[in-house]
């Protein structure tokens, strides 16, 4: 089962890395509850993630990207000129 993402090469669809959700996160300056919570996720699982202790599903990871960037685009839109 080379082809699920959990296994094999690395590449697109491989699981991010501990520090790479890490940096993701302080990069937008969100805490963990608010990242799983954009995930529809738990805290638990956030932190397990970022601690190494369970490895993030590249969906979870794409979604994560996607609403993060759209929050911070209508935060910036709310803000005045």
């Amino acid at each position: 089962m080379s082809n699920h993402p959990n296994r094999g090469p690395k590449g697109l669809c491989s699981n991010p890395a501990p520090a790479e959700i890490v940096e993701l996160r302080k990069g937008f300056g969100f805490t963990q509850s608010f990242c799983a919570s954009l995930v529809f996720n738990t805290l638990r699982n956030w932190q397990q993630w970022e601690a190494g202790d369970r490895r993030m599903h590249p969906a979870f990871m794409e979604l994560f990207k996607i609403k993060a960037t759209a929050f911070k685009l209508a935060e910036s839109a709310k803000l005045p000129a």
